[in-house]
């Protein structure tokens, strides 16, 4: 304090007078008590402006208070002084504030550029995220995903700080029409999505209904192909909406499934009947194989007949098995016929009893002539001379064959 009064003094009429390297000037007048006592009221005055710039100053230094807000309050004390009603070393506090300025200066610039920087990040986040938005509303299809990412840019938006109000705004504008173009976008899609299920339901239906006649059908193979055709048609239909694709397709596998599990039933039953025809073929072809046609080729004949209408009234057998079967059995039948004709062609023309039968025949003709002409019926005598030269005919064939 003694220090600051040494920059002052009291003249004999009370005046105050303060000392700067430009002379004296009156800060006051004191006419309380001694002079001394003046000099120190004015010396707490400026022991209070050193008070404000010290606390300034290490503000300032430390970071704590705004550069901008210091530089103020340093500018202000220090455009009082020249009329400060203080008592102290003005000059050099003077100094000190015009050097304190300068810092405040530099760090407001520094606080301004760093400012400036975090505005331009700031920026350029937002651009950043509206331009993504733009991207999603115009090009994605991942509705879902998109939809997501729209809400995660809004929330990161709201962290964004320091963008100048214009910019921001602008910048807002195009986020708000990208969110609103990606959701008119969306609906737009989900209602024509909505209109192709409706479609594709109504074609599944008309399946559903075509397989459910067919279900009960016992036209084997053309429903089974009718089934199969179906089928490709309801994979290539659009699927309907997830519950009424559920529903629908349940039908009409249903459907199919009726079907084919009957055609299965009485598809065993026929291949076990079959079986069963098979084991009885075989066991015929074993007892016609076994025949001794040969020594008694007549036996044999009148044998293989009883066979051969076993054979038919067997009933059918397995496709794969069939062929083989009737081979075999047309192999005994030509041995029998060759047996027989064999045997046929060396007995005489007297002993043959194929051409005593035709000769009787032909006696019969000639008799049923006589009747004819005796009763002298023209129409009869007609179709009995037709029918006798008709079976001299084969009769005369015959002896030759024979002969």
């Amino acid at each position: 304090m003694s220090d600051w009064t040494a920059f002052g003094r009291v003249d004999a009429d009370g005046t105050v007078y303060v000392k700067t390297t430009e002379g004296e000037r009156v800060v006051g007048s004191w006419q309380a008590g001694a002079p001394e006592e003046g000099l120190a009221h004015f010396a707490r005055r400026f022991a209070d402006l050193v008070t404000e710039v010290d606390l300034t100053e290490a503000r300032l230094k430390s970071g704590a208070a705004d550069a901008g807000h210091s530089l103020s309050t340093i500018r202000r004390i220090r455009a009082s002084l020249p009329e400060a009603n203080v008592v102290g070393d003005i000059d050099a506090l003077a100094t000190r504030l015009d050097k304190l300025a300068t810092l405040a200066e530099e760090k407001a610039g520094e606080a301004r550029a760093a400012r400036d920087a975090a505005r331009g990040e700031a920026l350029a986040r937002k651009t950043a995220l509206v331009e993504e938005a733009e991207k999603l509303a115009a090009e994605s299809t991942g509705w879902k995903t998109a939809g997501d990412r729209l809400k995660e840019i809004l929330d990161e938006w709201k962290t964004i700080r320091g963008v100048d109000k214009k910019a921001d705004g602008e910048l807002w504008k195009r986020f708000a029409a990208a969110r609103d173009g990606f959701t008119r976008r969306r609906g737009a899609h989900f209602a024509s999505l909505d209109s192709q299920r409706k479609q594709a339901q109504t074609a599944k239906e008309e399946l559903v209904a075509e397989a459910e006649k067919l279900a009960d059908s016992t036209d084997w193979a053309a429903t089974a192909n009718q089934l199969k055709d179906l089928m490709t048609q309801w994979k290539a239909a659009p699927r309907a909406s997830k519950e009424a694709e559920q529903k629908l397709w349940e039908r009409f596998r249903g459907a199919q499934d009726a079907f084919f599990s009957r055609r299965s039933e009485v598809f065993s039953a026929r291949d076990n009947e079959q079986r069963g025809n098979l084991e009885r073929k075989q066991a015929l072809l074993a007892e016609a194989e076994a025949l001794d046609i040969d020594a008694d080729p007549k036996g044999a004949q009148a044998k293989l007949r009883e066979i051969q209408a076993q054979w038919h009234e067997a009933g059918r057998v397995p496709r794969e098995a069939a062929a083989g079967l009737e081979r075999r059995l047309r192999v005994i039948d030509d041995k029998v016929r060759d047996v027989m004709d064999s045997a046929w062609r060396r007995t005489t023309k007297e002993d043959n009893p194929l051409l005593a039968q035709m000769r009787a025949q032909v006696a019969e003709a000639e008799d049923r002539l006589a009747r004819a002409q005796s009763a002298g019926d023209a129409r009869r005598i007609k179709e009995a001379e037709q029918a006798l030269a008709s079976k001299r005919q084969f009769l005369q064939l015959a002896e030759q064959a024979a002969g």
